[in-house]
């Protein structure tokens, strides 16, 4: 999905209203301040603060 750099400039996180980075690979917006990441699916970004995961964004763990 490509925005306008100086849109994406304007998003805020909707659950602390801290600035957005926005990621192609994973693609969907990264909040460094409360450390969610919002993902992008089928070009439409899901800002729900219930669907968002925690970031960086781990691998999961290889069972032992």
């Amino acid at each position: 999905m490509s925005l306008d750099p100086e849109f994406v400039a304007l998003l805020r996180c909707p659950k602390c209203r801290g600035a957005l980075q926005q990621h192609k690979a994973p693609s969907g917006f990264a909040c460094a301040s409360c450390a969610v990441f919002y993902a992008v699916d089928d070009d439409l970004p899901n800002f729900l603060i219930e669907d968002a995961k925690p970031w960086p964004l781990s691998a999961p763990s290889e069972a032992r």
